[in-house]
């Protein structure tokens, strides 16, 4: 799998025992307007429903958009953590809901940030590694 999205994490709360809930936060490796993929140590299975609260982390401010429901459709295993493909359910495409204008802003930076990371071609660390 590639590395984790730029900036983004995704976070959302597990029982733990009767009346504990835990706030758990996930590497995001990919999004579109319909899902993501994440990866946790935390167990689920596809049928699933998570509420998530996607973090985008800027300079000045963060870009939320929370109350992000979501089914689990695939479970990959990678070592001691999992991939989840998460699709988002309540979620309209063509509705300019305040949640969506958010993860429409999510996915703008993404891209944004992807597309300068390409051209500025490897980081040091891997031009390094290709002379050693």
């Amino acid at each position: 799998m590639n590395d984790p999205l730029p900036d983004l994490v995704a976070r959302f709360r597990v029982r733990q025992g009767l009346f504990r809930k835990e706030t758990v936060e996930a590497r995001v490796y990919e999004l579109d307007s319909y899902g993501c993929v994440m990866k946790t140590d935390k167990v689920f299975e596809p049928g699933d429903t998570l509420v998530l609260e996607l973090v985008m982390d800027m300079p000045f401010e963060e870009i939320r958009a929370e109350g992000v429901s979501g089914l689990v459709t695939e479970k990959r295993k990678h070592c001691s953590n999992f991939f989840y493909s998460i699709d988002f359910s309540d979620l309209n495409t063509k509705d300019a809901s305040p949640l969506s204008e958010k993860l429409r802003r999510i996915h703008e930076v993404l891209l944004k940030k992807q597309s300068l990371k390409s051209r500025r071609g490897p980081g040091p660390v891997a031009s390094m590694r290709q002379l050693a």
